[in-house]
């Protein structure tokens, strides 16, 4: 077992034998549809999509709490672990960098703890896990990994483009006149995340040709290091895969599912890349 123990939240969408493989601790944040709460993880991608469809309103989304991630701090503790380093999805939209902060406080006599706000979402930050984690299991120090994924952040990239204006709509991101001209142009918004929000990066006039743009714009971000297609309920995942899979790479192209805590707001069929670029 790695002496540095690498933890991240569960919007980085990061899947389940890859975490597994690489010792990454994952704390979930929680989805609510009203009464009825789950873990994020513990609802299946097609439990989550077919909730979303009964629902009148967006399910609700919330940070971890600070307790949920003590325990995965006591975690690494009881197994003899030297170190933590806590990859967090962006500050600037949820509060899980705050609670993982307030937790590492809680144990901080007992164990040195890193948190890094990757300013980031998805795959993105969980490239960055991966990341991190191979550097632990390579025997790098707490003081290497902290400094590298510090190094990294301001190369991760994140975008996509999402199929129905129905989950803006719901949520209130979109007035409804604008909601309804772009379902009738068939305009596919493009959407990326700077700085740490979500900000409109082009359109559309098509499904096929917002791939294309897709792609086009992580090929423009290179060198790309790390590189990453997320999707939720997409029949056509294969299509952007062939298109990124021609982006020269460091490390093969990982193929994952887009959960809920960034499904909640794209709705059914958002799919998007994800990347980390080569320092330059």
């Amino acid at each position: 077992m790695a002496p540095v123990r690498i933890i991240t939240d569960s919007a980085s969408d990061l899947p389940h034998a890859l975490a597994e493989r690489l010792g990454i601790d994952i704390v979930s944040l929680t989805i609510r549809f009203g009464s009825e709460e789950f873990l994020d993880r513990n609802l299946a991608p097609e439990e989550f999509w077919a909730k979303c469809v009964q629902s009148a309103t967006l399910p609700e989304t919330s940070a971890p709490s600070p307790g949920a991630f003590q325990e995965a701090f006591e975690r690494a503790i009881s197994q003899g672990c030297e170190g933590i380093v806590v990859i967090s999805l962006t500050s600037l939209l949820s509060a899980t960098f705050s609670s993982a902060t307030l937790a590492a406080e809680a144990v901080k006599d007992r164990i040195p703890i890193s948190i890094i706000d990757t300013r980031a979402v998805t795959m993105s930050e969980g490239l960055l896990a991966i990341e991190l984690a191979e550097m632990a299991q390579a025997g790098s120090s707490l003081a290497e990994i902290v400094a590298r994924g510090h190094e990294l952040v301001p190369e991760l990239g994140v975008i996509a483009t999402i199929d129905t204006l129905e989950h803006l709509i719901k949520g209130g991101r979109l007035g409804g006149a604008k909601a309804f001209l772009g379902q009738i142009l068939s305009i596919k918004p493009i959407l990326a995340l700077r700085e740490g929000v979500v900000v409109e990066a082009g359109r559309a006039r098509t499904r096929s040709k917002a791939l294309a743009a897709l792609a086009q714009i992580a090929r423009d971000a290179g060198p790309i290091r790390r590189i990453s297609v997320i999707h939720s309920q997409c029949s056509d995942t294969q299509a952007l895969i062939d298109l990124v899979s021609e982006i020269p790479t460091r490390f093969p192209l990982i193929t994952a599912d887009m959960g809920s805590t960034v499904g909640t707001h794209g709705g059914p069929g958002i799919i998007g890349v994800a990347w980390i670029r080569e320092p330059i």
